[in-house]
């Protein structure tokens, strides 16, 4: 659980409210959604790429936390370049599929999109802790504390689901259970171990909401918090910086020609 565990950092990006973390990422992700195209993606990550040295997370946990941003892109790039929609010069005919100068940029303007929009997120995210999280969102934007508390144990228990899975594989291997059969028969055991999985998630969250329930969890009467959460020039500068990025990658791809607002 090394990859979800929040990190420890001595940097200022640390010790931000999560909440600003999240109107930071939800600003640059929103203004980037607006517009499919190649110069707008590309200029938000070369602006966030330089960033990333004030960020305190070092470059082994950041590759290895956007490790599934750097499979989902290509991936994203290769399909949408078979199969986009044609347009502009053949460049390449497959029978099968066919790719165009059209197809290949909007490719390339969703493959950047997903590195720009899933890297502020992940960075961010990756020095807060979930307890910050709720105490932001319940103090700060004044959500309910039944919704913010729920969330809060759900996510505490995601952090058993690697353990539980690494249980039950364990176990049946004490029982004997065989691992032959080919291909099939290793998509029937894990299908096996995804439905006890689900069983036992079900059961201990059945739990926990009853525990939490006679704990008082579940009442509409006002909350105390344990530690206060605030926002101050730390958090507007990290608002600021995001939209700051945002504007700067919207007029770049006007400038260039190639914004196309996706709402028109």
């Amino acid at each position: 659980m090394t990859v979800l565990a929040p990190v420890a950092t001595a940097r200022a990006v640390g010790r931000i409210n999560p909440v600003a973390k999240l109107l930071a990422a939800v600003a640059l992700g929103i203004a980037l959604l607006l517009s499919i195209d190649w110069v707008s993606a590309g200029t938000a990550l070369v602006l966030e790429a330089a960033l990333l040295p004030f960020a305190g997370l070092g470059w082994r946990a950041f590759w290895r936390r956007t490790s599934p941003l750097w499979v989902a892109a290509p991936l994203s790039l290769i399909a949408t370049s078979l199969y986009g929609a044609p347009s502009g010069a053949v460049l390449l005919d497959l029978g099968f599929a066919r790719v165009t100068q059209g197809s290949v940029a909007l490719a390339l303007a969703i493959g950047l999109r997903i590195l720009a929009v899933g890297i502020p997120g992940i960075v961010l995210f990756a020095t807060t802790d979930p307890t910050d999280l709720a105490d932001g969102l319940g103090q700060v934007l004044r959500l309910p504390a039944r919704f913010v508390l729920g969330g809060l144990a759900g996510i505490r228990l995601v952090g058993l689901f690697v353990d539980d899975w690494r249980q039950l594989g364990l176990a049946r291997r004490a029982r004997g259970v065989s691992d032959a059969g080919g291909p099939l028969g290793a998509l029937r055991r894990l299908a096996g171990m995804a439905f006890a999985l689900l069983v036992l998630s079900v059961r201990r969250g059945t739990k926990l909401a009853t525990a939490m329930e006679a704990k008082g969890f579940g009442s509409d009467a006002p909350r105390t918090w344990a530690r206060p959460s605030t926002v101050g020039p730390r958090e507007a500068v990290l608002v600021a910086i995001a939209l700051v990025i945002a504007g700067i990658a919207i007029a770049a791809a006007v400038a260039a020609g190639t914004w196309e607002f996706i709402l028109a």
